[in-house]
């Protein structure tokens, strides 16, 4: 086992709840084993600090999964904290889908798990994980006797573990669309080839929470993927729902899921940034705004750039909007900071001349638990305005 010591100091952010150790804060490192097994980290003063997956390759060296000295990182502890991960959603009301395991959130660094229905699909992000990956997938059909198993551990992060981008069947057989029921709508979801794992499970109650503002209201929904807010503004008695999206397999899956829940929503494959300056020469109004574009940056890097891009479709949206009208604009960017995002959204309001007031700020779902002392699994941020 590899055995890990820390330079002076640098154990006063782990011990406060942080999950990982980064090379530069390292001053020795004892022992030798496989790379992906486990490794106890210490305080330069000889305190333990924790244990957890230890991969040279990364930037981040360790990543702890536990804080007891004499725990064993078995199958019996995956069983264990996988089954109390789900007990919390469970008590909170998540049933047909739902995020079971958030990784970091949860104390399973790297490992993704969400629930379909009668199927799972997963995500090992990071070498250790991808290392236990058969123990991992046992204690899951123990528990949830799922019809399938898919993996989706085709993101970019594995690259900076060293590790192959995969995604395929590990259990079972998962058909081409899988029908879950998410705030009484069916939606159908492509575990193969819908985003993430196969659906924007964190937006969940976000979308819920729409109701309030739309009956009788005109909706355009921008970035809809497979129209999630859309629908609940039909089925919240929206006058008139408009979603755009610039891919065509999103557009056919808006149509698909509207008549499945018999609602009437428009949709149009579009580039959503022309079709607001569109909308705009038409002197075209709303009175509800969704948008909810891709992440505009993916490092610490490129952050003013996606600011400036965010508050040029913010911007965009607010000109669209009818007196008092409501923008519900979201960010899924993690090195955006919600003080950022909010900042963001006053200086685009003020070079449109409006002076909004802010009725909700919202984040991800309950099933996606943040660490207090790591604001990097703070990523989603949802502002409601009125304008």
């Amino acid at each position: 086992m590899y055995t890990v010591r820390l330079k002076k100091g640098e154990e006063r952010r782990l011990l406060a709840g942080h999950p990982w150790v980064y090379a530069n804060e390292v001053a020795a490192i004892e022992g030798k084993d496989k790379q992906g097994s486990i490794a106890s980290v210490y305080a330069a003063d000889g305190k333990f600090v924790g244990k957890g997956y230890i991969n040279h390759l990364s930037k981040i060296l360790v990543r702890l999964i536990s804080r007891d000295q004499s725990e064993t990182i078995d199958k019996e502890f995956f069983r264990r904290k996988i089954a109390s991960a789900d007990e919390m959603r469970r008590a909170m009301g998540y049933d047909d889908n739902y995020r079971v395991v958030f990784g970091e959130g949860d104390g399973l660094s790297g490992l993704v798990v969400d629930k379909y229905g009668d199927y799972l699909s997963v995500q090992f992000l990071c070498l250790g994980t991808d290392c236990r990956k058969q123990e991992i997938v046992e204690v899951l059909v123990e528990r949830f006797r799922p019809k399938g198993i898919y993996e989706r551990s085709d993101v970019a992060v594995r690259e900076k573990e060293g590790l192959p981008l995969v995604k395929g069947v590990l259990y079972g057989s998962v058909p081409d669309t899988v029908t879950i029921v998410e705030n009484g709508l069916k939606i159908g979801v492509s575990l193969a080839e819908g985003q993430k794992t196969g659906y924007f499970l964190d937006q969940k109650d976000n979308r819920a929470a729409l109701k309030r503002y739309v009956k009788g209201k005109r909706v355009l929904d921008c970035f809809s993927n497979v129209g999630g807010f859309a629908l609940n503004a039909a089925k919240h008695g929206a006058s008139e729902v408009l979603a755009l999206d610039i891919s065509p397999a999103a557009v056919e899956a808006i149509a698909a899921n509207a008549r499945a829940n018999g609602l009437e929503v428009q949709a149009e494959q579009c580039d959503v940034f022309d079709a607001l300056r569109r909308f705009r020469a038409e002197n075209r109004r709303f009175d509800v705004i969704v948008l909810d574009p891709p992440a505009f940056t993916k490092s610490k890097d490129t952050v003013k750039a996606a600011l400036r891009g965010y508050r040029d479709v913010n911007a965009a949206a607010m000109r669209l909007l009818a007196e008092g009208g409501i923008l519900v604009s979201c960010s899924c960017s993690q090195h955006v900071s919600p003080t950022m995002f909010l900042k963001m959204l006053s200086d685009a309001a003020a070079s449109v001349g409006r002076a909004p007031v802010l009725l909700e700020y919202r984040f991800q779902g309950a099933d996606h638990p943040c660490l207090a002392a790591g604001e990097e699994t703070l990523y989603l941020k949802v502002a409601v305005l009125r304008f």
